[in-house]
């Protein structure tokens, strides 16, 4: 018999609970700990992988709103603001595919993949399509709840800005511009330029990269890191005169303070 999670609390005190269990979650992380911020949504078809999951996560102190149809999930992601979504590739209505390739069309919301597929050609289309982690079924609940951990971590708003050049960077508001012009920014390119901004003139192998905005390991038969450096360099290097991003062959990346660029 199947034991389905008990209804989120509705009393005064519901609140206070998921936000005591917010801290003790993120630890030192620096996060506007609201209600709001902590909801995630659930995307999974497999009812008992639905109810083992929302019950899992929703003891680990988040608030988790479930669907089993990927077209009622892209309805909910698109209209809700969720700090991450649980993602199922099979589902019916909309695939996961389908579901992750229009929600980047309009929204930077993290996501994290889940598929029974193993294959490498499914994880970069994942990762190309927007997805920000991948796990393949089966997994223990420990590894997911490490991993949403992570994610809720890595995007976690600080306070806090960068200048390089007239290259401006607001984590607070996930903003970018230059020389006073705003850039339209994924979450995803937004953390890659950061990464680069936060060790400006430091070369940044392709190994890093791909663990502190991806959170994996770099396979050298990919090109998830040089495409989204391309992709990158479209929005941020090419408008502009002074050239920012730096390849160095055979050894990464780098973002130049305008005294070591070539420009």
């Amino acid at each position: 018999m199947l034991i389905l999670p008990p209804a989120r609390a509705k009393t005064p005190d519901a609140k206070m609970t998921v936000l005591s269990s917010c801290a003790s979650l993120l630890g030192s992380a620096r996060v506007l700990c609201e209600t709001v911020a902590m909801k995630l949504l659930l995307i999974e078809d497999n009812d008992k992988t639905r109810a083992w999951l929302e019950k899992g996560l929703r003891e680990a102190g988040l608030v988790v709103d479930a669907v089993a149809d990927g077209r009622d999930g892209l309805h909910l992601a698109l209209e809700q603001d969720y700090a991450l979504i649980i993602l199922d590739i099979m589902l019916p209505g909309l695939d996961g595919w389908q579901v992750l390739r229009a929600l980047r069309t309009a929204k930077a919301t993290p996501v994290l993949c889940l598929t029974a597929r193993d294959a490498v050609s499914d994880r970069v289309k994942g990762l190309e399509l927007g997805a920000d982690d991948y796990l393949v079924k089966p997994f223990s609940f420990a590894e997911l709840l490490a991993r949403v951990r992570a994610q809720l971590r890595r995007h976690a708003p600080a306070a806090a800005t960068l200048q390089v050049a007239d290259l401006t960077l607001d984590t607070a508001r996930h903003a970018a511009s230059r020389g006073g012009e705003r850039i339209a920014l994924t979450r995803q390119e937004f953390t890659l330029l950061w990464l680069l901004a936060s060790r400006v003139g430091e070369i940044l192998p392709r190994t890093l990269i791909a663990s502190e905005v991806w959170g994996i390991n770099f396979d050298s038969e990919t090109n998830v890191v040089d495409v989204a450096i391309r992709r990158l360099r479209k929005k941020i290097d090419d408008p502009f005169p002074l050239k920012l991003i730096e390849t160095v062959r055979g050894m990464g990346y780098r973002l130049n303070a305008p005294e070591q660029s070539d420009a």
